[in-house]
């Protein structure tokens, strides 16, 4: 598996991700959003003939923030479904984090808007704000260049906002497993 910037949102990139596939595939068409992806090495070079970009495993859509040009929001990531699971999309978020901090912001927010996702850039180096937006969903910061202070107060408090809520079984069990316990260990940007 490699991982790649395809492009800043300057540069306008697009992909062409498989609806049935993804979640929020409409969104990584649009070209106002800077892009990266975890893909498959082998199957990129075949893939030109496809309606969609069959390579692609997991994607990123980031901007820079409209009032803060040192911030950069990930506005959505996306795991293919056979792929869901597997820390892909947690190494891809540390792996943009990374690569935004080369080129120079200096930290990186996210929303999300289930117990999955919030467990996932946990081990991207966020955590959790202690602020939500509109849309219901839990504010994740972190530094550039490094992992977020992260403390199991502050871990449990967002957990505890999806705790509120009606969720499916899958998310219940899934939090019950956490309870009582501390962030999870932040992975390793991959290369």
């Amino acid at each position: 598996m490699e991982f790649v910037v395809c492009g800043w949102p300057e540069d306008g990139p697009t992909l062409r991700l498989d609806y049935r596939r993804f979640s929020y595939a409409g969104k990584f068409v649009m070209s106002q959003t800077g892009k990266a992806v975890a893909r498959e090495t082998d199957a990129a070079a075949s893939a030109d003939e496809s309606e969609f970009d069959e390579w692609v495993v997991a994607a990123v859509a980031f901007n820079e923030d409209r009032t803060d040009p040192d911030t950069l929001w990930f506005r959505y990531i996306t795991v293919r479904d056979d792929r869901r699971g597997d820390g892909i999309g947690a190494r891809l978020a540390a792996f943009a984090a990374e690569r935004a901090a080369n080129r120079g912001y200096e930290r990186l927010r996210i929303a999300v808007n289930n117990p999955f996702a919030y467990e996932a850039l946990h081990k991207a180096g966020f955590g959790y704000t202690g602020r939500e937006t509109g849309l219901a969903e839990l504010v994740l910061e972190r530094p550039a260049g490094r992992p977020a202070e992260r403390s199991r107060t502050a871990y449990q408090a967002g957990l505890d906002v999806y705790r509120e809520r009606d969720l499916s079984d899958g998310e219940e069990n899934f939090l019950a497993t956490r309870s009582e316990a501390d962030p999870p260990a932040v992975i390793d940007p991959p290369t």
